[in-house]
């Protein structure tokens, strides 16, 4: 059991009004990650009248409860697991839940609605745990009341409020009129997690019939009566902006209503509005085959505003900058140089890997209607407040007279936290005098940018005589971020550490890749720990044990950023779930484990030859992210990094040849297939009652280190540069 206190803030945190047709609203502004869906009951009939406000808890004269939740579904499925978070302390029969996306709305919601960061379900936590429990205790009190006995001698279960020692019992929908005016207390009893019947069980996603029937929830479902289309033509290459082009020709042509010139530059820009094309031609027409034939028809002057790049100056400027480069984090410990100087053994690898573009399902699209004194925006947006924000100071228009609407996402893996497609579709609106729907061709998407940086990091081990390790130290660059956590693992398990993570330039736009950083860092950290082992001698596995037992018995500095025992649990439970020490002939097997985004995922990859060319057969992924809320969907989410952490690490790449990126659609950028996707992945969560962290990132970074080094075992090579496909070795995983 837990008391949660509700006093501070809790008169504009938690409010209830009347509900017509008799209900209770319950207001939960502090809800700052929750997602939307909308799933009808088999079982309770809709009330005669639902409210639509945003950022509330609904429950109806049937017994119906319905949440308004204010945050992006981008398929993390945080929809279904949130709802069940309020259900369960409301005690709600799940099968009488329905939820439903809210829209932007910073009064009703007093915290950022936005998706990124693994951190929904993290940081509503408490949250809505207090909703749930708050109305619960609302209706019992209502009954208690009602009936003239006291609150302890009620209990509730499954919608129902029950008289301990007598033989009333009444549904929430018909008391629920009736707790509209009751105070909420100034503390709130919370279930204790022995007593959870919903959190913890494994539940579909709620919108799975939705999307595998084809109902219209994404942006690019989007329509408007009166509505245009309208596409983009950035310039071939950074570094460059249109000056004019052969506007009469193309208005002149089928199905082309206008073009031009738009400049989506902004005075003060925040950091969600990465884009190196600010300045871009927009063409607004009737259909988008009509738009296509009109992009292939522009004669652009185009002007360089920068010098180009190419892949063969990425490469010397991460050499040249990771040598004296700005140090962005730095950590040292103990006399590294010294004790690297009388080391035994001196074990020294880069590491690196390109820029990568995000490829989501569902390419760039927006939604704008733009007129003298307002603007509505629809679609998929990870930050939504921030495209309001932008919106506002490129139009002039007042805050209260724009509004932003949330679509489910076909992915978003980090690339819709940017908002220039929002922003790009309320400039052309605003110019072209109509409602707009903005859609990007996939080479528009691939070639704009907002890409994953480019990474190069040095790593280097001392081992004194008898094979411990005495000295480690990692450097790291990026483009334009460098790759290096200073404060992570192995950081407080080494005496003598030195870590540096260095910044560079460029003028391609990067920005978030699933697992910011940790994707890369994971995979060269791992696959080096793994070489270092062999070089002492020592099991992968025990090794790293190890260096945990010194990170929690004797730690060295003052901080690390990680739980060692919860990290050195993981590694236990994957180690005792895979068997591992047993070998098996024609298995080739590699191990790998990363703390980020508040959780530990330790994974073993076993690899088999086939026709000359390896095969992942199988991985076992531990997982400690505490409380477990939906085992289904974080089975699932799990799953899906690993597969995606395999893909990326075997074929993606972004190159570049004056300025242009020479990858523009799935032709020359290869993605995993599903034959080449592991056979079985088998997920095991660690049991405790830690309050939950994130998922949606975790499980992505580990599968880099250990399909490279289960890659090792079974083909004799290190892996030191991805894609590990086109530059280690001649790799299919088909």
């Amino acid at each position: 059991m837990t008391i949660i206190k509700t006093k501070v803030g809790r008169r504009s945190f938690l409010k209830t009004s009347a509900a017509a047709g008799g209900g209770m609203l319950i207001g939960f502004n502090w809800l700052t990650s929750c997602s939307a869906i909308s799933k009808e009951s088999e079982t309770v009939a809709y009330p005669n009248e639902w409210f639509e406000i945003n950022g509330y808890i609904k429950i109806g004269d049937t017994g119906m409860v319905t949440i308004y939740s204010p945050n992006p579904e981008i398929g993390q499925n945080v929809m279904t697991s949130m709802p069940m978070i309020v259900a369960e302390e409301l005690d709600a029969p799940w099968k009488n839940v329905v939820v439903e996306q809210g829209a932007l709305d910073s009064d009703a919601f007093k915290n950022p609605q936005f998706a990124g960061g693994s951190l929904s379900i993290m940081m509503a936590w408490n949250a809505l745990r207090m909703a749930g429990a708050a109305g619960k205790r609302m209706l019992m009190e209502a009954a208690a009341k009602e009936w003239g006995v006291g609150l302890d001698e009620l209990s509730a279960s499954e919608g129902v409020i029950t008289e301990k020692n007598g033989s009333r019992s009444i549904g929430y929908g018909e008391i629920a009129s009736k707790a509209v005016g009751i105070e909420v207390p100034e503390e709130l009893e919370l279930k204790d997690p022995k007593d959870y019947k919903l959190i913890g069980t494994a539940q579909k996603n709620v919108e799975g019939p939705k999307i595998v029937t084809g109902k219209p929830l994404f942006g690019l479902d989007f329509k408007r009566e009166g509505m245009k289309l309208a596409m983009i033509q950035h310039p071939p290459a950074f570094g460059m902006q249109p000056k004019d082009f052969n506007v009469d020709e193309i208005k002149a042509m089928p199905g082309v209503s206008d073009a031009f010139i738009i400049d989506t530059t902004l005075e003060k820009p925040q950091w969600s509005d990465v884009n190196a094309f600010n300045k871009l031609i927009a063409i607004v027409g009737d259909s988008t085959w009509q738009l296509m034939q009109a992009k292939k028809a522009l004669k652009v002057d185009w002007e360089k505003v920068s010098e180009p790049e190419n892949s063969e100056m990425h490469e010397k400027k991460l050499i040249a900058d990771l040598e004296k480069g700005r140090v962005g984090g730095s950590r040292k410990d103990g006399d590294f140089d010294a004790v690297f100087a009388k080391a035994a053994k001196v074990i020294e690898r880069t590491y690196t890997s390109p820029f990568m573009a995000h490829n989501t399902l569902e390419p760039q699209n927006f939604f704008a209607h733009v007129t003298d004194t307002s603007a509505e925006l629809v679609g998929p947006s990870q930050t939504p407040q921030a495209l309001k924000d932008s919106v506002v100071q490129l139009l002039g228009i007042p805050a209260e007279n724009v509004t932003v609407d949330m679509t489910r996402m076909g992915g978003g893996f980090g690339r819709r936290l940017y908002n220039h497609t929002g922003i790009e579709a309320a400039a052309i609106s605003k110019q072209a005098g109509a409602p707009i729907k903005l859609i990007y061709t996939r080479e528009d998407d691939m070639t704009q940018g907002t890409y994953r940086p480019t990474y190069r990091s040095v790593y280097k081990a001392g081992l004194d005589e008898d094979n411990n390790l005495i000295a480690f130290s990692a450097r790291g660059v990026g483009l334009p971020e460098g790759p290096i956590f200073p404060n992570r693992f192995p950081a407080g398990a080494v005496d003598n550490y030195s870590a540096e993570s260095v910044m560079s330039s460029t003028n391609i736009s990067t920005g978030a890749w699933r697992a910011p950083r940790s994707h890369f860092t994971a995979g060269a950290e791992q696959s080096f720990l793994d070489e270092v082992a062999e070089a002492a001698g020592k099991d992968p596995i025990d090794f790293r044990l190890e260096l945990f037992d010194k990170a929690m018995n004797s730690p060295v500095g003052e901080k690390y950023e990680y739980d060692a025992e919860r990290y050195a649990g993981v590694l236990k439970l994957v180690k005792e779930k895979a068997n591992w020490g047993t070998e098996q002939d024609g298995v080739y097997r590699g191990v790998a484990a990363y703390f980020c985004h508040n959780s530990y995922v330790a994974q073993v990859m076993d690899v088999v030859m086939e026709n000359n060319q390896p095969k992942v057969k199988k991985v076992w992924c531990a997982v400690d992210c505490g409380i477990l809320i939906n085992k289904e969907g974080a089975e699932n989410i799990i799953q899906g990094g690993v597969v995606d952490g395999i893909g990326h690490a075997l074929y993606s790449q972004l190159t570049f040849e004056n300025g242009s990126p020479m990858q523009r659609n799935f032709d020359s950028y290869k993605l995993i297939r599903n034959n080449q996707a592991p056979r079985e992945i088998e997920v095991h969560f660690v049991d405790n009652d830690i309050s939950p962290t994130g998922l949606g990132e975790p499980g992505l970074p580990p599968a880099i280190g250990a399909l490279a080094s289960a890659l090792y075992k079974a083909t004799g090579t290190r892996l030191y540069h991805q894609p590990y496909a086109s530059n280690e070795m001649s790799l299919n995983l088909g």
